[in-house]
């Protein structure tokens, strides 16, 4: 992967992780106006909406599969209350447990190397090792190679 695709995921990933989080904090009630107001407040000249395209599939995605990956989380948190999780940790793995379960174009150990760094950026110094933890214990679950693209 260019280094250009390479920042440009990263950008995005940023991006999808504030989203989700000030959605979680502030369901909207039109979830496209959002997002488009969203991106309008954090694009440039430097870098159109349209470097920014993979972070609203992320935005979508993680939404529409709330269920499903809140249902993983629950399962994989040992010892964890849900309710318990700090909001930008929900953030993250939300982001990153979409990737390793729709995105399968993305080896699961790039989405967890990327959900640390970003816990590291945004969280706690704890938040490393819990989310780590969580997406470590679904990768081993998924049944392919985590360094592999399908």
């Amino acid at each position: 992967m260019s280094k250009a695709i390479f920042a440009q995921r990263r950008d995005s990933r940023v991006a999808a992780v504030q989203f989700l989080y000030a959605w979680s904090l502030n369901p909207p009630q039109n979830l496209a106006e959002d997002i488009r107001v969203f991106f309008e407040d954090l694009t440039t000249t430097e870098k159109p909406r349209e470097h920014y395209h993979y972070a609203e599939e992320l935005i979508a995605g993680a939404i529409a599969q709330q269920a499903e990956i809140d249902a993983r989380i629950r399962q994989l948190a040992h010892n964890w209350e849900f309710d318990r999780i700090a909001r930008i940790d929900l953030a993250i793995l939300r982001m990153a447990i979409f990737e390793m379960l729709f995105r399968k174009d993305i080896p699961p150990i790039v989405s967890i190397n990327e959900a640390i760094d970003l816990s590291k950026q945004f969280s706690t110094a704890d938040s490393k090792r819990f989310v780590n933890g969580i997406l470590d214990r679904l990768k081993d679950s998924l049944g392919r190679d985590a360094r592999k693209a399908e």
